[in-house]
């Protein structure tokens, strides 16, 4: 396994162009996004998708995300193309929206869980544009990292979780988002929110109108539209559990008993000093700037050794939408 280092304002060609020819030989390759760091391959090839879902673990009812250059390209892998979504493109696109739209016969099943449907994003940091380019394919490209585990926003985070499974990381720095993107289905006939993201509810609600939450799948192991909708997701290694005011006589305990056997109790915050912590990890009260800096922490914290970690619950409100749901998932 080779990590690279490219300015991420200026990617080296010959770097990007290392990452590309990889690509196009059906091999994986991790790199930055502005939301998380993607593990990506041919989205066309089921040989090349099979080996992201080796590396990761991931179960074959999560589908993968389709990174692509530009909406062109986008309308080729849908059959058909709504016009609404050329709509969410010019306002989102290049950025951390995804559409979910029927899919044409360039995508295979293993992609999309067997569903119909295909998740769609047109990226807008500079090496991933630089990487797709230079590849010339769509790129099936999820979090490049183990099934269920926090996403990555560095290149050290890759190294630690995906060490010896991929032949290539390219290290663009920290990514600026630092959560997934917004998901959003047009493939039904009335618009549904999948995932919450960076982009809110109500601003693609002004555009719209009012959107429907996510189906209830028909089973535990069925195919899912678009990832993001795993019971469990996002977590640490170590245990999470969300705290707000006076802690509980439970929890109490629970902190009390990994002190007794020796471990550590780590902690995120943005205003409330939770019981019982030996180490945290403060993050802004505002809630853009703490989850650019959420899954950071939640790897620092496992870095340090930490058997549970408690975090601060975030408010109550749309604007924390985003951050709520990943530390719900991450706390099951």
């Amino acid at each position: 396994m080779a990590t690279l280092r490219v300015d991420a304002s200026s990617p080296d060609p010959a770097i990007i162009a290392r990452a590309a020819e990889l690509l196009r030989e059906g091999q994986i390759v991790a790199f930055p996004t502005e939301t998380v760091y993607g593990l990506g391959a041919d989205a066309t090839s089921p040989e090349a998708v099979r080996r992201i879902y080796e590396a990761k673990g991931r179960p074959a009812h999560n589908p993968i995300i389709v990174h692509v250059a530009d909406v062109a390209a986008a309308r080729r892998l849908a059959a058909p193309w709504p016009a609404i979504a050329d709509v969410l493109a010019d306002k989102w696109w290049p950025g951390p929206l995804t559409l979910v739209v029927r899919k044409s016969a360039a995508i295979p099943d293993i992609v999309t869980a067997g569903q119909p449907t295909v998740a769609l994003r047109v990226p807008a940091h500079p090496v991933a544009q630089a990487i797709l380019k230079a590849a010339r394919i769509p790129l099936a490209a999820p979090s490049a990292n183990l099934s269920g585990r926090t996403s990555p926003t560095q290149a050290r985070h890759v190294e630690k979780s995906l060490a010896g499974r991929v032949p290539l990381i390219i290290d663009g720095g920290p990514t600026d988002v630092g959560i997934e993107s917004t998901v959003v289905d047009l493939s039904g006939p009335a618009p549904r929110l999948l995932r919450p993201g960076l982009i809110a509810r109500g601003d693609l609600e002004r555009v719209l109108g009012p959107l429907q939450g996510p189906a209830e799948p028909e089973a535990p192991d069925a195919g899912r539209p678009s990832p993001g909708l795993l019971e469990r997701h996002y977590a640490p290694a170590a245990a999470l559990v969300l705290t707000a005011g006076t802690p509980s006589a439970e929890l109490r305990a629970r902190v009390d008993a990994v002190h007794e056997e020796g471990g550590l109790v780590g902690a995120v915050v943005h205003h409330i000093l939770p019981h019982g912590c030996d180490t945290l990890v403060a993050l802004p009260a505002e809630p853009g700037a703490y989850a650019r800096g959420l899954y950071r922490a939640l790897h620092e914290l496992d870095d340090r050794g930490c058997r549970l970690v408690l975090v601060e619950t975030p408010p109550d409100s749309p604007d924390w939408a985003a951050v709520q749901d990943r530390l719900t998932r991450a706390s099951r």
